[in-house]
């Protein structure tokens, strides 16, 4: 704890900085881990690793993940910018790489392996393109003759057809619904919110005939008996075994039998082993980051730092609820991370990016407003 008339880079950051949102994200962190812990002995056993290899590899990669989630909180909102820019351009890069040296996986190219890393490009596009994103619309708004919108939407371009391509339209959608809600706040007409949304909806419906594993996924959800749904079933039935309060930590079965229980399904293990109540807590603790960041948010009077949080908070509570609708036959499944709970080095370091960059631009800020 520093007094307040410390007037180090710690002591700033630390009397400016929403210490309610930071506490939110550390208990969802700490559940994680705990999760983590819960979850990943039984799948490491079932495919012939040690029990604790992926706590271990969590672990690893926990520790530079709040390092960086600290670090970039610590930034000004030019300098959100730049880092936003060079990450959105490094990680585009990535992404077209893994058509050329990435590893399929269930029939999609998503994934760089590097020496004791795997790396999933998708997952730092979301945050760097929503800031990149902002900032582009907020330019447009300041200087009339920038084309901010037309670069936007060109990059907004590129990025969903590489993401159609490897093909993962569950992130593709994420994509679009944080880009669209920014173009919205930043004054889109009423006509083309109309005319955007109706080529949106057209896509979707599009996707289910050109893509088979959405039709698939999609069928399964309104008929279960048109296909395989033991991941669905299994998932519900932990819910139901695990009742208000739960078996127990590491009492639960679900996670032996559940192929992925430390990732996309690990909702199902936090329900069958600490129950409804733990379950609530974890979807307050979401909608609170979502809401306390927005209501920071309105008072700002900077257009790009409004955007840019509005969009990164629009892709963290997004990939929560679809996370847990998933897991709860809510909506069609879709391989999505539980934010800071699920298992994934890249996930992790992508929130904590995305996240570093809303403490950082939700900070309180004394005088004039910073250009964008």
């Amino acid at each position: 704890m520093s007094a307040r008339a410390d007037t180090s880079l710690l002591g700033r950051w630390w009397w400016t900085v929403d210490h309610w949102t930071l506490a939110a994200l550390a208990a969802l962190v700490s559940i994680g881990a705990v999760l983590a812990m819960a979850a990943t002995p039984a799948v490491a056993t079932r495919i012939g690793l040690d029990p604790f290899f992926f706590v271990r590899r969590q672990m690893i990669v926990l520790i530079p993940a709040m390092i960086l989630l600290i670090a970039v909180s610590m930034l000004e909102p030019r300098q959100v910018r730049l880092i936003a820019m060079a990450g959105f351009l490094a990680s585009l890069a990535l992404l077209a790489l893994t058509f050329v040296i990435g590893t399929e996986i269930k029939g999609a190219r998503r994934w760089i392996h590097l020496p004791g890393l795997s790396l999933q490009p998708s997952e730092f596009v979301k945050p760097t393109f929503a800031v990149v994103a902002a900032w582009l619309f907020a330019m447009q708004r300041k200087h009339e003759r920038f084309p901010g919108d037309l670069l936007s939407i060109g990059f907004y371009g590129v990025v969903l057809s590489l993401l159609l391509l490897q093909p993962d339209v569950g992130m593709a959608v994420v994509v679009t619904a944080v880009w669209f809600s920014q173009f919205f706040l930043a004054g889109l007409r009423i006509f083309w919110v109309l005319l955007l949304g109706g080529v949106g909806l057209g896509s979707l419906v599009g996707a289910y005939f050109v893509f088979p594993h959405v039709a698939s996924r999609i069928n399964r959800f309104l008929d279960p008996k048109s296909g395989d749904t033991y991941q669905i079933s299994t998932s519900l039935e932990a819910f139901l075994n695990g009742g208000l309060w739960g078996r127990g930590p590491g009492e639960g079965t679900v996670k032996s039998v559940l192929p992925d229980a430390h990732s996309d399904f690990i909702f199902a293990v936090a329900g069958e082993e600490f129950g409804l109540i733990v379950c609530l807590l974890l979807v307050a603790l979401f909608g609170f980051i979502v809401l306390r960041g927005f209501a920071r948010v309105l008072q700002e009077t900077n257009l790009f730092v409004l955007l840019a949080v509005a969009g990164l908070l629009v892709q963290f509570g997004l990939q929560a609820l679809i996370n847990m609708g998933s897991t709860l036959h809510l909506i069609p499944t879709k391989g999505m991370t539980l934010p800071f709970i699920s298992y994934g080095g890249s996930s992790l370091l992508a929130l904590s990016l995305g996240m570093g960059f809303v403490l950082a631009l939700t900070r309180k800020r004394f005088g004039p407003g910073e250009a964008p």
